[in-house]
């Protein structure tokens, strides 16, 4: 194995040199705790004052307003379990989507063990939601609405501000896991109508194990986290400053390169959709096309082929991706958001997501131009299913040639 390329960066990404730079002196000389009342404190205090205000500025909310928290997983939970036990006394309604991350899915059903109720909206063959059938869900007793701006499986992106307008008429707050999207796609709170928003900073080349969490000011929110009075009395625990420096900076740099980075990932992205399709048979695009998409996703199923397979073929040719949420690799059941696509199970498990980033070059996307069309050739030569489809076709052929 020669050549190593990288394409899980919805997995996660490396850490900027340029961030970790800011972090080091936050964990060797000022490593004082923020909280502390004696000057030696001072220095980290403003350090996460500022991290604070640069992640307000990205997505134009207001410092008071930024939350700091363990990662994307935390501020999910904390938001939808903290908006739903501090506002029960409205209701007991939310709606989500089939397609959210576990992070949600896996919220809302334990919200549902302790007497909410949960709809999950259905979403079309590309990922999206219908908003009117958001419009019906809505009821008296609703309280939260919680869907993600693009998902980390086919990078669809969301009509949120549509979502934002509907939910503000109808007096429900909104919720936006933008996990995926921050660094990706220009995010307004403001004029978006979003009320609560979850992001982790491994997403966009910061440091893993730091997130943020924003809430508009006057929701009303538990806490997850008890003890201590960090976080404006919200959140228990000491300050992760090396982290909260490095989500400060990653997002202040993605901000700074955003729309340079989107047009370059753009056309690599549609250079590797097409030239694949091209040269590979029977192959499907999932989720949509253009600027609807994740300017660095791409995701495709090989019918008559087992993601897995493919997989490890890849891993021996030095090409590192996934078959969809690296969060569940784990399980060999085929991925819940393509099933709601509509994607039949053994489509679903040929699917393979390639996802580009800050160190994805064009001699990569070529690299893999060549080796995937080779690995899906020999494994099919192999594959049963794909015995059984070939003949289906020509059957089929034959009966409307007859």
């Amino acid at each position: 194995m020669n050549k190593e390329v990288y394409m899980d960066y919805a997995a996660t990404t490396y850490t900027k040199p340029e961030v970790l730079e800011e972090m080091i002196p936050y964990f060797t000389e000022n490593f004082g705790n923020p909280s502390s009342l004696y000057s030696m404190s001072d220095i980290p205090r403003k350090a996460v004052d500022e991290a604070r205000g640069k992640v307000a500025k990205a997505i134009d909310a207001e410092k008071n307003e930024i939350f700091f928290t363990a990662g994307g997983s935390e501020s999910d939970n904390w938001i939808l379990k903290g908006i739903a036990f501090g506002n029960k006394n409205k209701g007991n309604h939310i709606i989500t989507t089939g397609i959210e991350h576990h992070a949600v899915i896996h919220a809302c059903k334990f919200l549902e063990q302790n007497g909410f109720e949960v709809t999950y909206l259905n979403v079309d063959e590309y990922g999206f939601i219908d908003l009117e059938e958001l419009e019906k869900a809505i009821k008296d007793t609703t309280i939260l609405v919680s869907i993600m701006f693009a998902n980390n499986e086919v990078g669809t992106i969301q009509p949120i501000k549509e979502i934002g307008e509907i939910c503000k008429k109808r007096k429900v707050y909104f919720h936006t896991d933008a996990v995926q999207a921050i660094g990706h796609v220009g995010i307004d709170v403001k004029s978006m109508n979003i009320d609560a928003l979850s992001m982790a900073a491994h997403k966009f080349y910061g440091p893993k194990g730091i997130g943020a969490m924003y809430l508009k000011k006057g929701i009303k929110i538990e806490s997850l986290i008890h003890g201590g009075g960090q976080e404006r009395g919200k959140r228990a625990s000491t300050e992760n400053v090396p982290g909260i420096v490095g989500i400060g900076k990653a997002i202040e740099l993605a901000m700074d390169d955003l729309e340079n980075e989107n047009k370059r990932l753009s056309y690599l992205r549609d250079k590797l959709i097409k030239g694949l399709m091209k040269e590979i048979p029977y192959t499907k695009l999932n989720g949509t096309e253009g600027d609807k998409r994740l300017p660095g996703n791409v995701n495709l199923s090989f019918i008559g082929v087992e993601g897995e397979t493919i997989l490890l073929d890849l891993n021996d040719a030095g090409i590192y991706a996934s078959t969809g949420s690296a969060c569940a690799s784990g399980s060999l059941d085929p991925s819940h958001v393509l099933l709601c696509l509509g994607l039949p199970h053994e489509v679903a498990h040929g699917s393979l997501r390639l996802t580009l980033g800050a160190g994805t070059t064009e001699e990569d996307v070529d690299y893999a131009l060549k080796v995937i069309p080779e690995i899906v050739a020999r494994r099919r030569a192999m594959s049963p299913l794909w015995e059984d489809f070939i003949k289906s076709k020509n059957k089929g052929e034959k009966v409307k040639q007859s």
